[in-house]
């Protein structure tokens, strides 16, 4: 642009053609070398597509306020209310815990190798309430393990979880970057814990899952957030119980029921009680999951900007590594529920699919599916969780 000679114009776009391509290479192996490390964590795996196809919209600047903050941490918290309190249960379905003949009393004290290896794990994305950056802590791990093992164990023994990492980060995350950025309920929440946090609650998903595990507590047609049951296991097992009925000369009816905000709406008293009468959880180690669950609090942050603390009052916390696995046992009595009636059924998270087969002209099934649906739908109200009418499919 300074000597406006051609010439020095296009060595710049060679230049320039050159450097975008490097760029570009170097972009791809990087995210190449992501995929190719994380084949078997689907987590992962999933995030970096997602962050491939879907790339973050920036909020705009009119809402980077204080007082924006706060409109959306109030609308967060009036949604979720606002759900549970349309659940009006009237009549009561029973449901009867198995016999559980061991019981998980207590927590087992962790060692140094332990501790480095759940932090060694973790992701090292960094929470604005962390007081150290993740990636610096785990730089000076060695120094920090003894006092980590030591808050762990503390832990533990007492039954409490600190009420320092209580309290979560929430981002407003536009749904879709067509959808209008001024509309407060286009807007989902995506939360954030403290890092210290997550080590402890990785280390209670080790021995929790184990527990879970040996003693048989899972749901048998249960997939998501447990070991070796994801998506395909779901998949697998309705697409085959389907075509072996089809190959029989039978129709096959497939309900797709939806939740609305299961995992905020769930009750913590409730959840309590499945924890010691469904799994056989008791004594400190029940204490410390009902620690864990009360006095919650989430603040809304866009920008530097941050809205006033809310409590949380129901709900699995979100952005937490037990969330999800608390709420798989919060719907334990479901499956029995639903095999109660003799019909088919697989659950995925909060999703459930049940399915009947019939030959032409038989009625007896599809009549079992609708009591069954009534049931669920009673059950899900005694345990104020909302089902999505405009979300439910139904597919022959």
């Amino acid at each position: 642009r300074k000597s406006k000679l051609q010439v020095h114009c296009e060595i710049y776009k060679e230049v320039l053609c050159e450097f975008n391509q490097i760029l570009r290479g170097e972009r791809e192996k990087y995210f190449s070398k992501i995929i190719a490390n994380c084949r078997n964590n689907s987590r992962v795996l999933f995030s970096t597509v997602n962050r491939l196809t879907n790339p973050p919209v920036s909020l705009p600047l009119e809402l980077i306020s204080t007082s924006k903050c706060n409109e959306f941490a109030i609308f967060f918290y009036d949604k979720v209310q606002g759900i549970k309190n349309a659940i009006i249960s009237t009549t009561q379905i029973a449901t009867l815990p198995p016999a559980r003949h061991l019981e998980l009393t207590h927590f087992t004290p962790v060692t140094d190798k332990t501790i480095e290896e759940v932090i060694s794990g973790l992701s090292s994305c960094t929470c604005c309430l962390d007081e150290l950056p993740t990636r610096f802590l785990k730089s000076v791990l060695t120094s920090l393990l003894p006092q980590l093992v030591q808050l762990v164990n503390i832990s533990f023994e007492t039954g409490a979880f600190p009420k320092a990492l209580k309290t979560a980060v929430i981002k407003p995350l536009l749904k879709k970057s067509s959808l209008d950025p001024k509309v407060l309920n286009n807007y989902r929440p995506t939360s954030n814990l403290p890092f210290l946090g997550k080590v402890l609650e990785k280390v209670i998903y080790q021995q929790l899952t184990y527990f879970l595990l040996s003693n048989n507590v899972f749901d048998t047609f249960q997939s998501g957030f447990r070991p070796h049951h994801s998506t395909e296991t779901a998949l697998i097992k309705v697409t085959n119980d389907i075509r072996m009925n089809t190959n029989a000369g039978k129709v096959s009816v497939l309900v797709l029921l939806d939740l609305s905000a299961a995992f905020d709406t769930v009750d913590h008293g409730i959840l309590l009680h499945r924890l010691e009468n469904w799994v056989g959880i008791s004594g400190t180690a029940l204490n410390w999951f009902k620690s864990y669950l009360e006095d919650r609090t989430y603040f809304v942050e866009i920008g530097n900007c941050v809205s006033d603390k809310i409590s949380m009052t129901c709900g699995v916390p979100q952005g937490s590594i037990l969330g999800p696995l608390l709420f798989n046992l919060y719907m334990l009595p479901l499956g029995q529920l639903i095999n109660s009636n003799n019909v088919s059924y697989h659950n995925y998270a909060d999703d459930t699919q049940i399915y009947v087969s019939l030959t032409a002209g038989e009625h007896g099934p599809v009549d079992t599916l609708c009591h069954c649906i009534e049931q669920i739908s009673l059950w899900m109200q005694n345990n104020f969780l909302q089902l999505n009418s405009d979300k439910t499919e139904i597919i022959v």
